[in-house]
Parts: structure tokens; C-alpha cells; sequence
């Protein structure tokens, strides 16, 4: 009976797509309110799809593309959209693109170069990722209050975290094409 819900976590990953533009276009129009209330939902799918794949056994091959595709589409999306409005510092910005821009280049020398599969995500990677949800989800926070209180202590913590994040996954990528290249 299972293996007829084996789509629902790729379901929630095309949901989690589908929300990106309505949580931008909010967010470009201040529109704050309502871009938290489609942030915290895809927030949600993300984790319930992940959660229902492991737990349920529904992982397809689909989904270990559809799942990081989805994270970045709206951790990146949102991320620039802050930045373009004047939300978040610019060196925020420049290093949450810059991890997942990266990590999207090693999983595809991954996945094509040394045909190892799709990369597994890190504990740090996971730490990492929470820290960004917490950070935008508090910026769109404060917007939608009027609240004027400085996050540039979480920026600063975020940036940290996803550098130390970048630095696990290269390292894991290093000792990868190594040992490829030693067999």
C-alpha cells in the first residue's frame, strides 16, 4: 500500500518550488506578512518531505534531485530577493549564494565526473540550512511587526555556519575525487 504514496515527498518538493515565486513577489512588494505565511509553509514541506522519505521509505532517485533543487530555489530566491530589498548585508548574501552555487557545481562533478550518486547532505549542511530558514523567517518577522531590531549578529552566525558547511562538503568532495583517482 505504501508504494502508492512514494510520490508525496517529490509532490511537497514541487510544492516547495511553486511557492518561490509568490514568496518573492511578496517579499519585492513588502508584503512581508504574507511572504513569512508562504515561507513558513514551504519550510514545512521541506521538512515534512524529507522526513516522510526517510521514515515511510519513499525516496526515489527523483526526489534526491527534486529535494536540494527545491532547498536552493528557495533559500537562494529568498536570500537575493532580501538583499535586493535592502533586508539583509551584502556579505550575507554574497556567501549563502556562493556555498550553494558551489555545492551545486561539486554535486553535479559528483553525479557526472566521478558517477558517485547524488551526494549526501552533511550534518553541518543540515545545522546549516536551519540557521538560514531561523534567519529569514526572523528578518520577515520583524518586517511584518515593524519591529526595528539589528540581525546582524545572526547574519554574522549564519555566514559563519555556512562557511564551516562549505568547508565539510569540499573536504568530503577532496577525499572523494582522491580516492577515485587512486583506484
Amino acid at each position: 500500500m505504501s508504494r502508492y504514496f512514494i510520490f508525496i515527498p517529490n509532490f511537497l518538493s514541487i510544492v516547495r518550488m511553486g511557492l518561490v515565486y509568490p514568496i518573492l513577489n511578496n517579499i519585492n512588494n513588502a508584503d512581508y506578512l504574507e511572504g513569512l505565511i508562504f515561507f513558513a509553509i514551504a519550510s514545512i514541506t521541506d521538512a515534512l518531505d524529507g522526513f516522510l522519505a526517510r521514515r515511510m521509505s519513499w525516496q526515489t532517485d527523483l526526489g534526491k534531485i527534486l529535494d536540494p533543487v527545491a532547498d536552493k530555489l528557495l533559500l537562494s530566491g529568498s536570500i537575493f530577493i532580501l538583499w535586493i530589498n535592502d533586508l539583509l548585508p551584502f556579505y550575507v548574501f554574497f556567501i549563502l549564494l556562493a556555498r550553494d552555487i558551489i555545492i551545486l557545481l561539486g554535486a553535479s562533478i559528483h553525479m557526472t565526473i566521478i558517477e558517485t550518486g547524488t551526494p549526501l547532505p552533511n550534518f553541518a549542511g543540515k545545522i546549516t540550512t536551519v540557521l538560514q530558514v531561523i534567519y529569514i523567517i526572523l528578518i520577515l518577522i520583524f518586517k511584518s511587526l515593524s519591529l526595528n531590531f539589528s540581525l546582524e549578529w545572526l547574519g554574522f552566525i549564519v555566514s559563519i555556519f555556512t562557511l564551516i558547511s562549505l568547508y565539510i562538503y569540499s573536504q568530503s568532495w577532496f577525499r572523494t575525487l582522491k580516492k577515485n583517482h587512486n583506484d
